[in-house]
């Protein structure tokens, strides 16, 4: 790992030893006994070496649902790089909007370019991808570390670096209002079949749906000032709503065409679209991954440094050698679009304040994917480690997003039966592999980053996914999964 000339890193426990000297003679000895002993214990910012298993040892344990008569057994790949840009940053704009560091450790973001605390709907429609096929969906998980055992101590003659000093932002500075966007249901979401001969007029009129929105923000950022108090309403909204209803009744003729009878939607509900403040109704609230109020919410970034390291979460950052993402079907019948800007998380960063419930086995190793641990895996020889992350698939049908980010979009049963209510939507698989040597792996010195108080904790392996895909890509996904067909893109 390259290093500034005299620059010396520390543990997290040795920053915080020299951080009080009132209580110099406790924190001594909480050091002296914390790193003594067996060499083979776990590293100072590691994880606790019993959270490390050989994967050998472990029993077959996935039980894929056996697909029915009715399933939809396509897959759709979709290529968004490695980030291979670089592109990290501590937020999570789901869980904590508009607040830097809300996640306290470093994400790895493919999909959008854009990502960070501050994205909203339209910021991120209006970004760049590295995904080949246009997908602008972001796509972001913690990152992986090696931990270096030069890191484990600081000499004994040079002080600890000063963390940065908070920033105060000025008594007299308000915030800043959020800017309005026009907001319009989704259609792709809400069509149940596409035939294969209407396919190509169907995304044709998806696309003009986009299009069409984009077109009456750009003109209401252009007319600002202008008309009275109904000139929205009157000059924008209105219009776009009869060009919805035309281009929606088109996609319906389409497919009735095909299909022997027209679908049935309620045009008059899915056409008209809405003024609303830019991004989410929940982007003011300060949350955690589980929704709840997060007391150190405000507190600023603690000092990110050159090579992305946070206190308690240093070490050489491991890029993924594979990602892969794909979008999977239903074992017992079709599914259908999911609807643009959905969020969905998977797994929980907080389960010693959240519990175990919303937690996930993420672990495994190449070769041995019928297995998933929640712990890290020591692969044998020629055996890469992996992180498979299987996101909710049963849609309300309604929300993009909830209170808690999790009860608009929940898991099917047992059976992969969705609840009452709920619709299947393409599932979400990311598979990340890491091509981490054997010996590191057996010193136990691979981790993923964490909030402090998770000390690293394989079980806080979670994962962020916010579907920002065109309806014409969206209804491709959905036609390729239901025709059991095999595509990347």
């Amino acid at each position: 790992m390259t290093r500034n000339t005299g620059r010396h890193r520390f543990s997290r426990r040795t920053k915080l030893a020299a951080g009080s000297t009132a209580l110099a003679l406790t924190v001594g000895m909480a050091v002296v006994i914390a790193t003594t002993g067996d060499p083979g214990t776990a590293k100072a910012d590691g994880a606790d070496a019993s959270q490390y298993v050989d994967i050998t040892t472990v029993e077959p344990n996935v039980d894929e649902v056996r697909p029915g008569r009715r399933a939809s057994t396509g897959t759709f790949t979709v290529d968004c790089g490695r980030n291979e840009n670089g592109h990290f940053n501590p937020d999570n704009f789901i869980a904590q909007p508009g607040v830097k560091n809300g996640a306290q450790h470093l994400h790895d973001y493919v999909g959008n370019l854009s990502t960070d605390a501050d994205s909203t709907n339209e910021s991120l429609a209006a970004a760049g991808t590295t995904c080949a096929n246009g997908d602008k969906s972001t796509y972001f998980w913690p990152v992986v570390r090696i931990l270096d055992e030069e890191a484990e101590e600081a000499p004994e003659d040079e002080a600890p670096a000063e963390e940065a000093p908070e920033d105060e932002a000025p008594e007299d500075e308000a915030p800043e209002e959020a800017p309005e966007a026009i907001t319009c249901p989704d259609v792709a979401s809400q069509l149940e079949e596409v035939p294969d001969q209407a396919l190509a007029e169907v995304e044709q009129n998806l696309e003009q749906l986009d299009t069409q929105v984009e077109e009456a923000n750009q003109r209401l950022v252009t007319s600002a000032g202008e008309g009275g108090e109904n000139f929205v309403d009157n000059a924008i909204l209105g219009p776009l709503a009869d060009k919805r209803t035309a281009t929606i009744n088109r996609i319906l003729t389409a497919v009735g065409r095909f299909l022997g009878n027209r679908p049935e939607l309620p045009v008059d509900e899915l056409a008209p679209c809405a003024l609303s403040p830019e991004g989410d109704a929940n982007r003011n609230l300060d949350t955690t991954d589980d929704g709840q109020q997060d007391p150190e919410a405000e507190n600023p970034p603690p000092g990110e440094d050159a090579e992305n390291e946070l206190p308690g979460n240093e070490g050489e950052i491991q890029r993924p050698a594979v990602v892969d993402l794909t979008f999977r079907g239903s074992p017992v019948g079709n599914v259908r679009a999911m609807p643009k800007f959905l969020r969905v998380l998977y797994g929980d960063a907080k389960p010693s304040t959240n519990g175990l419930g919303n937690t996930r086995a993420s672990f495994t190793c190449s070769g041995f994917e019928d297995r998933l641990i929640d712990k890290y895996p020591i692969c044998p020889e020629g055996s890469d480690v992996m992180r498979v992350h299987d996101f909710a698939s049963c849609w309300d049908g309604k929300n993009t997003d909830s209170a808690n980010h999790r009860t608009h979009i929940v898991y099917p049963d047992e059976n992969g039966q969705c609840q009452r209510g709920f619709k299947a939507v393409p599932q979400l698989r990311i598979s990340l592999t890491y091509d981490i040597p054997t010996e590191v792996q057996q010193q136990r010195r691979y981790v993923i980053d964490s909030f402090p108080e998770e000390e690293h904790d394989p079980v806080s392996d979670h994962d962020d996914f916010a579907n920002v895909m065109s309806q014409k890509i969206m209804n491709r996904v959905v036609n390729c999964i239901n025709r059991d067909k095999v595509c990347k893109e």
